[in-house]
């Protein structure tokens, strides 16, 4: 988990319904949060992260919202992680080495749905 993971996570629980998201108010957003934080092993941020990422940026032609799944590519990339489970399947395959999850296709090898 990255705080970027978390200020997105935020950003989709306080924006409006109207604006695909939850429409939560930033206090029952506080509260996930604060679940999260008590689950989760943060990476924390370090110098090689923008240089990665100014390198993925550049090499996939990154540009618009992407530049954010970019710097969690390169955050995955500088601390050899593998696998991301994402609902956005489609906006990480262009990073090579990243194994991309969708959250049904575990479902499905557990037999759930």
């Amino acid at each position: 988990m990255t705080a970027q993971n978390v200020i997105e996570f935020w950003s989709v629980c306080t924006r409006p319904v109207a604006s695909n998201g939850l429409g939560l108010l930033p206090r029952q957003a506080a509260r996930h949060v604060s679940r999260i934080d008590a689950l989760f092993h943060f990476l924390p941020d370090v110098p090689q992260i923008y240089e990665e990422w100014k390198r993925l940026v550049r090499a996939q032609s990154v540009s618009g919202l992407q530049v954010y799944d970019a710097r969690l590519a390169a955050t995955m990339k500088v601390y050899g992680v593998v696998s991301i489970l994402t609902f956005n399947v489609g906006d990480f395959r262009r990073f090579p080495g990243i194994d991309v999850l969708h959250p049904e296709t575990l479902a499905d090898e557990h037999g759930r749905r």
